[in-house]
């Protein structure tokens, strides 16, 4: 295949983060190959994959659950095996139950959390290192949510395992680094993928200084810019691209 190819996870909906990297990522000339849940994400997937094909790529998704320790693996073969090894990784696929306190807190739900946010995504990562060649400018970049910035009550497996990810990014990009792969993780903030509601928004609003809330739009223009060759000094770096929220 003439171009690079971008292994974007978690493009479950097309009003997301992970379709919005995969239209960026798709205008610079990549080829799209993404991942969606099993089940009615996918009438979605189809229709974003025929979007992506207007920008004159290619692009397939494969329909996976993280759930299974497996399905790393099984991916990256997918993809290998079809198209060939992509120059881009973007660990975008979450898991998130809201009001897991020490109150509700167990062993599954924390497992749930730890297998798609956590194992999924270092087990990609490592998988993309390990084939990478040399010199290839290969890129990973995962989605975290900036839980090294401040207390997130109710959420006590999501900010383990996503707090995870900000730690292997860090040493990951020091292993790898020679192989000329950098490796970086983006908090993007509060983002408005139509999960807010209208009191949510306003309640939200005071703490942006730039008087909006965050888009999906503002998350992959910075991915799509890591991912460029021209990004090759940028690794081991967690970046807040939040608009200044507070």
């Amino acid at each position: 295949m003439k171009g690079d190819i971008a292994l974007i996870t978690g493009a479950d909906s097309r009003r997301g983060i992970g379709a919005a990297i995969c239209r960026f990522l798709a205008r610079e000339g990549n080829h799209i190959w993404f991942t969606c849940l099993p089940g009615k994400e996918e009438k979605e997937a189809e229709r974003l994959m025929e979007e992506l094909r207007t920008s004159d790529v290619q692009a397939r998704y494969s329909p996976i659950d993280f759930l299974d320790a497996e399905a790393p693996i099984q991916l990256w073969e997918e993809v290998a095996t079809e198209w060939d090894l992509p120059r881009i990784l973007v660990n975008n696929a979450a898991h998130s139950e809201r009001e897991l306190t020490f109150e509700e807190l167990d062993a599954d739900g924390l497992d749930a959390h730890y297998a798609v946010n956590l194992r999924a995504s270092l087990l990609l990562s490592v998988q993309f290192a390990r084939r990478c060649m040399s010199g290839s400018d290969g890129r990973i970049i995962s989605m975290t949510s900036g839980q090294s910035l401040s207390a997130m009550p109710g959420e006590l497996a999501y900010v383990a395992t996503k707090g995870g990810i900000e730690a292997f990014t860090r040493t990951l990009a020091a292993e790898v680094a020679p192989k000329g792969i950098t490796v970086n993780a983006v908090n993007p903030g509060p983002t408005d993928t139509g999960w807010m509601t209208e009191e949510i928004r306003w309640e939200l609003l005071p703490h942006f200084p730039m008087g909006r809330v965050g888009f999906p739009e503002d998350a992959a223009r910075l991915v799509a810019f890591l991912a460029r060759k021209e990004a090759g000094w940028i690794t081991g770096q967690v970046i807040h691209s939040e608009g200044g929220f507070h």
